[in-house]
């Protein structure tokens, strides 16, 4: 099967796909892509925007995954009252609208919990919220972490819980915000063999879509 992975990152919702599949990743940040590249060597990483290369080439794969950038959609930047009031990225809408009317595919568009009521009803599991075009299950496992202190303490407690390395990363972005935007490899798992339609149990495909 093709897959797109959007907003790639480390590929945290990836971790559990294997390699049996052709996926193709997109990340802006290179030094992220290239660490992807050597976690996940089978895998095409191109660095480019995500948002535009998902309407140049949607038409080429199997199913999409996107997780578009959460921060101004977070209710968590209530929190922090130094943070600077800004719209929310619509983007996100746009490719939820865009994949549900263009794609003849599967999709998941996966984001936090909005500060707001959603402008688009969603699947919610846990700590996130999901966009598909097929059912998923209300047991979703999203496994939780319960960090313990801050800075590098917590950046290591979350590497462990994703099985990640940043320790070369070299970049602009916080360590603790890459860490922390992961998605959980289990819900990652999960979501793309309910997409296949394969029993977990079982692990046999009964049909692609």
């Amino acid at each position: 099967m093709k897959i797109l992975n959007l907003y790639a990152c480390l590929g945290g919702n990836r971790f559990k796909w294997g390699d049996e599949h052709e996926i193709t990743a997109i990340e802006l940040d290179k030094d992220l892509a290239e660490m992807y590249k050597k976690r996940f060597p089978n895998d095409k990483v191109i660095v480019t925007d995500a948002h535009q290369y998902l309407l140049e080439n949607y038409q080429n794969f199997d199913f999409i995954w996107s997780s578009p950038p959460c921060p101004t959609h977070s209710r968590a930047r209530f929190m922090n009252p130094l943070v600077n009031a800004e719209y929310p990225d619509l983007k996100l809408y746009e490719e939820i609208i865009f994949l549900d009317k263009y794609f003849e595919g599967k999709y998941c568009v996966e984001n936090v919990i909005p500060f707001y009521t959603p402008l688009i009803a969603g699947k919610q599991r846990g700590r996130h919220i999901y966009w598909t075009n097929f059912a998923l299950p209300n047991d979703l496992e999203e496994r939780n972490l319960a960090i313990m202190g801050s800075g590098t303490n917590e950046v290591k407690q979350l590497c462990e819980f994703h099985h990640i390395d940043l320790s070369d990363y070299k970049g602009n972005l916080r360590k603790d915000k890459i860490a922390r935007n992961l998605v959980d490899f289990a819900a990652g798992e999960t979501i793309l063999n309910t997409a296949m339609n394969i029993n977990k149990k079982s692990t046999k495909q009964i049909s692609l879509f």
